[in-house]
């Protein structure tokens, strides 16, 4: 079976050049021209989906070749961007790069980089080039990019290019220079916007609902890029994309452990570091997800059979935490009750005794887990995982494949696995796990690992089963 998905891939140079503004704006454009679009992004990044979101209404999704692999990626790729899904227009998937395009594992290997997904899913690829301060010295930079292929490909993708903060006259001097000298076309420029339009902080951009009046902004962007980009070019590239050979579209999950057991989902300003797919994979297993919100609500749901708090800021919000003691203190008993729990990084903190912030000030938490997350001045484990050596709710899932990013720590981050770093002989132990409990900094894709969501889901069951008196064996 042939299917047809016109799709385009944008990257850059380096992190900060400027792809996620870009990525925005185009999804602007296209929406406005009435596309149906689905959007993506490379790697295990969080807050850049929630902009493809903020600007199509609906969910964007990661395509990570380390969490999921490379066939898997290009699985979910084919399921979100079906064409059949699609009700009327053109239908059109853009995907956004992470960090430089052949960056990945170790710093030293392009495995997992932008360029694998591209590899993986056959995309041609759009090389944004940050032109402050060059001019010329942008075609040998540019032709670098192309003549820089691994044996497996021997293809860079890299079908095309957009200066990034070059002027309107710079740019008509350039375009035909790096046509002629290069192979590739130029999609156009993006001048310099004073003050910029999104906002940073120390994990990333800063997530969409604080950046004041962001419907305006995305408006604006779209009128910027509209105007200085060659959108009917970037339409046609993506329409080159070859179609795929599929036999079938599989799942995350599988029909055989389907069980009906309600899960809430901790959501709001504090916990929102959640994969799409993470939460579809459960509901293909026979979850119905139910969000709560660990700020706002302050009682928790009763009829629940397990619970889940992914990552986040709660470090922003730990004093309005810390406040909501109803919630904290039912989250409590429930979990010492024998409630099944995943909790990733900021999900683990809220979990601990305490949150001690960078000014030292000490905040109450559950306290369902042993322990104070703390502040530190750098990056702790940053990167990828691969967790062996344990167990998930009891069973054996073999090697887990995650994904941490904090600046937060503790000294009783669990020791129930191995952590084993790629590319390096570094390993160290890490989670806490039990019956019902599988707590820690590392964030896990369930398209990747579809174990740990089966062992969840199953552990749900044995608990409503015990709820309503029918325990295993009865």
């Amino acid at each position: 079976m042939k299917i047809n998905i016109p799709r385009v891939l944008i990257t850059a140079e380096k992190s900060g050049a400027g792809k996620t503004v870009i990525t925005c704006g185009i999804l602007q454009v296209l929406k406005r021209r009435g596309f149906k679009i689905t959007a993506y992004k490379c790697g295990p990044d969080y807050i850049d989906p929630m902009f493809h979101r903020e600007v199509l209404g609906i969910p964007s999704y990661n395509l990570d070749t380390f969490l999921c692999g490379r066939k898997m990626v290009q699985e979910i790729l084919i399921r979100h961007s079906m064409p059949e899904k699609q009700i009327s227009g053109g239908q059109l998937s853009v995907i956004e790069g992470v960090m430089g395009y052949y960056d990945g594992l170790g710093g030293i290997t392009h495995e997992a980089s932008t360029y694998d997904v591209a590899v993986a899913t056959d995309t041609p690829s759009v090389l944004v080039v940050d032109g402050k301060g060059a001019s010329v010295s942008m075609i040998p930079s540019i032709q670098g990019f192309l003549n820089y292929q691994d044996k497996r490909s021997k293809n860079s993708h890299i079908q095309g290019v957009i200066l990034n903060r070059v002027s309107p006259v710079l740019y008509e001097r350039l375009k035909g220079m790096i046509e002629e000298e290069t192979s590739v076309r130029v999609y156009g420029y993006v001048p310099e916007i004073k003050g910029g339009l999104l906002e940073s902080r120390y994990l990333g951009l800063k997530m969409p609902k604080e950046t004041g009046e962001i419907e305006k902004r995305l408006e604006e962007l779209g009128d910027i890029l509209e105007k200085s980009l060659d959108i009917d070019g970037l339409i046609k590239l993506a329409e080159t994309a070859l179609p795929f050979r599929q036999k079938g579209i599989g799942k995350t999950g599988k029909d055989s452990i389907r069980q009906c057991v309600r899960v809430g989902v901790a959501s709001d300003e504090a916990f929102s570091f959640i994969y799409q797919d993470n939460l579809d994979t459960l509901e293909e297993m026979g979850a119905q997800i139910v969000p709560f919100s660990p700020l706002h609500d302050t009682d928790f749901f009763d009829e629940l059979d397990g619970v889940v708090l992914y990552g986040g800021y709660p470090e922003l919000y730990a004093e309005k935490l810390s406040e909501n003691k109803s919630m904290r203190d039912q989250i409590r008993q429930k979990i010492l009750e024998g409630m099944p729990c995943i909790a990733e990084c900021g999900g683990f903190m809220y979990l601990t005794e305490s949150i001690r912030n960078e000014r030292g000030d000490i905040y109450p938490m559950c306290g369902a887990l042993a322990g104070e997350s703390f502040h530190t001045p750098a990056l702790k484990r940053f990167g990828y995982v691969r967790l062996c050596k344990g167990k998930v709710f009891g069973k054996d899932v073999g090697d887990i494949f995650a994904h941490e990013f904090h600046y937060y720590d503790s000294k009783q981050c669990g020791e129930s696995f191995e952590a084993r770093k790629p590319m390096s002989d570094r390993t160290f132990r890490c989670m806490i796990s039990t019956d019902t409990i599988l707590a820690g900094f590392p964030h896990i894709h369930y398209a990747g690992s579809p174990k740990v969501a089966e062992a969840f889901i199953e552990v749900c069951g044995d608990y409503q089963r015990k709820k309503q008196g029918k325990g295993r064996g009865r």
